[in-house]
């Protein structure tokens, strides 16, 4: 019964956010920090999402082939290498690391 209790409690929460949001003034949309904060803020939560992937393992902070993996992706964008490229830079290192047995 908890479970469906946290399903229910968890859409009731959905519907409530997405009401919010069409419920905001349209005026309050235009102003310039508001839009530049939600420029940015797409680019923290995916950013945010990698840290957690890369340096996480359940509770546990760990430094494995993924970090390296990362690296080697930053490296490919800050040479404004194409994002194929990055991508397959940080799957070839990540894969390189752990086949060295890391």
């Amino acid at each position: 019964m908890g479970v469906w209790i946290a399903i229910g409690a968890t859409a009731v929460g959905c519907y409530l956010v997405k009401l919010a949001g069409l419920l905001v003034p349209a005026g309050a949309l235009e102003r310039p920090l508001v839009r530049r904060l939600a420029a940015l803020l797409p680019v923290a939560l995916l950013a945010a999402l990698t840290a957690q992937q890369t340096f996480a393992d359940g509770h546990a902070l760990v430094l494995d082939a993924r970090a390296a993996g990362l690296a080697a992706a930053a490296v490919a964008l800050v040479l404004r290498a194409p994002f194929l490229l990055v991508v397959a830079a940080a799957v070839v290192v990540t894969a390189g690391v752990r086949a060295l047995g890391g």
